[in-house]
């Protein structure tokens, strides 16, 4: 495949990622073609076929961060998310969606921003506690292991937020989110008493719809029975950069699950 190819099929991903870290698709298709001008006069700025993506990206960042006025873009389009973005500092906002929207991991986000995997997550930390300004919330995990239970209240609310209850089963969910009406929930899938996490949040989003993630280490589980739609799944072992990513995004972004209808 040539260079050109490479980079054409992946400039629908770079035109997403433009517009949401710009406010408009007119501006962010403006420094996407920006883009394409440089690499068409510096071909050598895409390496290889195998890190072509975050080359274009790259190439990209260079060019955004190179605009004195870059946090002052168009005006924003209707979705409350444009705005809410164009309040988070340049480089946090970027960092956080080269990792939770383009799904980079940290060591090509970093490739991308001419940073360090550390100075990423850090990025991504200061970025969730500016939306934590915006959107701090109520979160209740449902999670059986106490040490992770612990960790993912700290990173939580290191980022601003404020855990209202830890669930060990599928009862105690069911109580917890009928009393705390929670912002997000983090569930596990295997919960103490034997019972499904799947089947406890499919309860208690019968009664309201909430932003949902699933951290567990059976990912496989996920994609059998019924599962909320949306919802995030990160798999353990995670990283508490990651989480701190999906947790802002499942805010920032408003994904509201809800129980799908199986009688479709």
């Amino acid at each position: 495949m040539s260079k050109s190819q490479l980079v054409g099929a992946h400039l629908p991903e770079l035109r997403r990622y433009a517009r949401a870290l710009t406010g408009s698709q007119e501006s962010g298709d403006a420094y996407v073609a920006g883009t394409v001008e440089t690499l068409i006069a510096q071909p050598d700025l895409i390496t290889d076929a195998t890190r072509a993506r975050a080359d274009l990206f790259r190439a990209f960042s260079k060019i955004w961060n190179s605009v004195p006025v870059n946090g002052a873009t168009a005006p924003v389009e209707t979705l409350v998310a444009d705005h809410r973005l164009e309040q988070i500092s340049p480089l946090p906002r970027q960092a956080f969606l080269l990792v939770s929207l383009e799904m980079f991991s940290e060591e090509d986000a970093a490739y991308i921003l001419d940073s360090t995997a550390e100075e990423i997550r850090d990025l991504i930390d200061q970025c969730g506690k500016e939306m934590a300004d915006q959107i701090a919330t109520d979160i209740l995990i449902i999670e059986d292991e106490a040490l992770i239970a612990m960790d993912l209240e700290s990173v939580v609310e290191n980022l601003g937020h404020r855990v209202v209850g830890i669930a060990r089963t599928r009862t105690e969910t069911l109580e917890l989110a009928k009393q705390k009406k929670p912002g997000l929930i983090l569930a596990d899938i295997q919960l103490a008493d034997g019972s499904s996490g799947l089947d406890a949040v499919n309860d208690l989003l019968s009664s309201f719809e909430v932003p949902v993630i699933f951290i567990t280490a059976y990912p496989e589980r996920f994609l059998t029975g019924s599962r909320p739609e949306p919802a995030f799944l990160i798999a353990k072992p995670y990283r508490p950069a990651v989480v701190s990513a999906i947790v802002s995004q499942a805010l920032f972004f408003q994904r509201n699950a809800s129980v799908p209808d199986v009688a479709a």
